[in-house]
C-alpha cells in the first residue's frame, strides 16, 4: 500500500484488529447475528439436550438477541471511553450522537416491519434501550453490575402484569408494540444493557474480567437452567399460573430463569470469545485470525440484520407471493445459503470497503447532526 493509494485487503483486515476495536466483541457480535439467523430461518425447539445433538442448534432461540442486547451495553461502553468513562463535556457530546443513532435504529426498524417479514424485528427495542441507558453512562461498575442484578431479579415478577394488561389487544396497544419493540420488553431486558455497559466499564482487556466474565456468567447459566430443569412446573404452567409465568427459563419468556439464565450465558459467552481472540500482550491469537470471517459480520451487524430481513422479503415475495408466509419461507431451508452469503459479503466489504455501509452512515449522519470532538478513549467503530 502506497501513502497515497487505496488501502489493500491487508490493510483492511489490519483495522479489523486496530486498537479501537476489541476482536472478541466483534466475535460475539457476529455469533450473535448468525444466531439471529437460525432463529428467523430454522425450525427450532426450546429445549437444549446436550447428548441429542439435534437439539443444538435450539441455543439460538431466544438467547442470540439477549447476546445481542448485551453487546449493545458494551458498545455503548466503548463507545464512551471503556474502562474509564470520558470527561462530563465528552459524554455529553456521546450521549447527544447515541441519541441520534437510536432515532436513526428505531426508523430503520420501523421500515424493516414494513416489509412484512414475520419476525419481531429488535432495532425499536434496541433503539430505546439506547436512549435508557443514557443516564447510566457514567456509572462505574460494580453500580452498573448492581442495578443489573435488581433489574434482572425484580422486574420478572412485574412483567407479567405488564404483559396481561388489556391495553396490548386493542389496534393501539398491537401499534404500540410495534413501536416499542414489546416482544422485548425494555423493563426487563435494560438489565442486559446495563450487564453489558459493566463489563466495559471492567475493562475486557484485562485478563480477569474475561475470566470472571466466563465464571460467574457460566454460574448463572448453570443455576438458572438447572432451577428450570428441576423446578417440578409443566410447560402448561406458565400460561395458567404466576409463579409459573415467571419460574420458567423458556425462550421469549422473559421469566425469571431465561433472564438470569440467557443474560448469564451472554456475559459467559462475551468473555469467552474476547479471551480466545487475545493472547497475552493483547495481541490477535490464531482464533482471531481464524475467526476473521465471522468478525467480519460482527463489525457491521447494523449491515447484516438488515440485509437478511430485505433478502428475506424479496425472496418471499418472488417465490411464495408472500413476505408474511414463516412457514413457507422456513421450508426453502435458505438458512445456510444466506448465511454463507452474509458471511461472504461481510468478509470481502470488510477488506475491500472497510466499515459497513449502515455502520458508517449512521455514525456519519450523527457526527454531522451533533458536531464537535469525538469522545477520548472511544471510537465509533468499537459499535
Amino acid at each position: 500500500m502506497t501513502a497515497s493509494g487505496p488501502p489493500d485487503a491487508r490493510a483492511r483486515a489490519w483495522q479489523l484488529n486496530a486498537a479501537g476495536r476489541i476482536a472478541g466483541i466483534d466475535l460475539a457480535r457476529g455469533l450473535a447475528v448468525i444466531g439471529m439467523l437460525a432463529a428467523h430461518l430454522l425450525w427450532l425447539g426450546d429445549s437444549v439436550v446436550l447428548s441429542d445433538p439435534s437439539t443444538w442448534s435450539n441455543i439460538a432461540a431466544g438467547r442470540s438477541s439477549i447476546l445481542f442486547a448485551t453487546l449493545a451495553g458494551v458498545s455503548l461502553g466503548l463507545l464512551t471511553g471503556g474502562a474509564v468513562p470520558v470527561s462530563a463535556d465528552r459524554l455529553a457530546l456521546s450521549r447527544r450522537r447515541i441519541a441520534v443513532r437510536a432515532a436513526l435504529l428505531w426508523v430503520l426498524g420501523m421500515l424493516l416491519i414494513a416489509t412484512g417479514v414475520p419476525v419481531y424485528v429488535i432495532l425499536p427495542a434496541y433503539a430505546l434501550l439506547f436512549l435508557l441507558a443514557l443516564p447510566a453512562l457514567g456509572l462505574a461498575a460494580p453500580v452498573l453490575f448492581a442495578l443489573a442484578a435488581l433489574v434482572a431479579l425484580v422486574m420478572p415478577f412485574v412483567q407479567v402484569f405488564l404483559d396481561d394488561l388489556a391495553f396490548w389487544t386493542t389496534p393501539l396497544g398491537e401499534g404500540a408494540a410495534l413501536a416499542v419493540g414489546w416482544q422485548y420488553p425494555f423493563p426487563v431486558w435494560i438489565c442486559f444493557v446495563l450487564a453489558g455497559l459493566g463489563l466495559a466499564r471492567a475493562d475486557l482487556m484485562r485478563r480477569a474480567t474475561q475470566i470472571g466474565a466466563m465464571v460467574v456468567g457460566g454460574a448463572l447459566a448453570i443455576a438458572a437452567y438447572g432451577s428450570n430443569a428441576v423446578s417440578g412446573f409443566e410447560p402448561g404452567d406458565e400460561w395458567t399460573t404466576y409463579l409459573g409465568a415467571v419460574w420458567t427459563a423458556r425462550p421469549h419468556s422473559t421469566g425469571l430463569l431465561e433472564v438470569v439464565g440467557s443474560g448469564g450465558l451472554a456475559i459467559a459467552v462475551i468473555g469467552a470469545c474476547v479471551l480466545a481472540c487475545m493472547w497475552p500482550g493483547r495481541t490477535m491469537s490464531p482464533v482471531g485470525w481464524l475467526a476473521l470471517p465471522i468478525r467480519a459480520v460482527g463489525a457491521m451487524p447494523l449491515t447484516a440484520y438488515t440485509v437478511q430481513l430485505v433478502a428475506w422479503a424479496l425472496i418471499a415475495a418472488v417465490v411464495l407471493g408472500d413476505p408474511s408466509d414463516l412457514a413457507g419461507f422456513r421450508d426453502l431451508d435458505l438458512f445456510w445459503i444466506l448465511t454463507a452469503s452474509i458471511v461472504a459479503g461481510a468478509t470481502a466489504w470488510a477488506l475491500l470497503v472497510g466499515r459497513g455501509p449502515l455502520e458508517a452512515a449512521t455514525d456519519r449522519i450523527a457526527r454531522t447532526l451533533v458536531p464537535g470532538r469525538p469522545p477520548a478513549g472511544g471510537t465509533s467503530r468499537d459499535r
